[in-house]
């Protein structure tokens, strides 16, 4: 996961749309045409019986943008969604990536808060995921390439608000507190339940110099870790719009591919586990 450009820009967040909207092709089964943005595959053939579909994948079928939802408040433009004709968005996740000024983080917390509850006024069956990206700056020199977006202090090096990382490894207490206040707003597992909380959510840093997830952070066994994030949105969506609505059944389930689909000889897919049929 890069983070490059200014961190007033999207432009170090948008390839994290497109990498979800993907995963939920390859990895959750959707149709891409029932996906904003559009991810870059196509479904060839009906599906058979069990459900299982030859998945291609077609660069010039995708497209971007966000999808303007409904909410109960006001309408909110939204990452990704899954929509179904008849139905509505019936899955939807929102993207956040942080660069610097960590101390402002509960302004985050409270976008969090409100966003999730427009939505599921409107929507309460809807399965709402939540991610936030955060930049591990470590403490230490200011790296010249950082220096348009990140802040440095009298001696040159990364100011005191933008780290991330101390210089002892601890992860600074903003983040820290930011993490256990996130806590209380995920689980919803029921559509009878607080309307403010997320069906899943994550929170992750990622070091800007090997561009990958810190692996051990948040601890294992938090329920913010991303591993599990996008299992949990099939799992509620599976739920609420297969097991408990089996009439919809034929419009809500997911399809399997098959494990020659040509799809997945693509770089774009290597990286998904694919949801193959039987």
């Amino acid at each position: 996961m890069a983070v490059p450009g200014k961190s007033q820009s999207q432009a170090h967040i948008r390839p994290l749309h497109w990498y979800v909207a993907c995963r939920l092709v390859v990895e959750g089964g959707f149709h891409p045409d029932d996906i904003v943005p559009r991810p870059p595959f196509v479904v060839r053939g009906p599906a058979d019986r069990s459900g299982v579909a030859t998945l291609v994948y077609e660069p010039d079928r995708g497209g971007g943008g966000e999808l303007t939802v409904l909410g109960g408040l006001k309408t909110k433009d939204v990452d990704v969604v899954v929509s179904k004709e008849g139905i509505g968005p019936c899955v939807a996740v929102s993207i956040k990536g942080t660069l610097n000024a960590f101390r402002n983080l509960t302004n985050r917390m409270e976008e969090a808060v409100g966003d999730c509850t427009n939505l599921h006024i409107s929507y309460p069956n809807l399965v709402y995921g939540f991610l936030h990206v955060i930049r591990a700056n470590r403490e230490g020199p200011l790296a010249p390439e950082a220096a348009h977006f990140l802040k440095a202090d009298a001696a040159g090096n990364v100011a005191a608000n933008d780290i991330a990382i101390r210089g002892d490894g601890a992860v600074a207490e903003s983040i820290v507190r930011y993490h256990d206040v996130l806590l209380g707003l995920t689980g919803r597992d029921g559509v009878r339940n607080d309307i403010s909380r997320y069906e899943a959510l994550a929170l992750a840093m990622v070091d800007p110099e090997n561009r990958a997830v810190l692996a051990d952070w948040p601890e294992a066994g938090s329920p913010l870790r991303i591993e599990p994030f996008m299992d949990a949105i099939y799992r509620v969506y599976d739920q609420r719009y297969v097991y408990a609505a089996p009439k919809l059944a034929k419009r809500t389930a997911r399809l399997s591919w098959r494990d020659d689909s040509p799809a997945f000889s693509e770089p774009l897919a290597a990286a998904f586990a694919p949801r193959l049929g039987l």
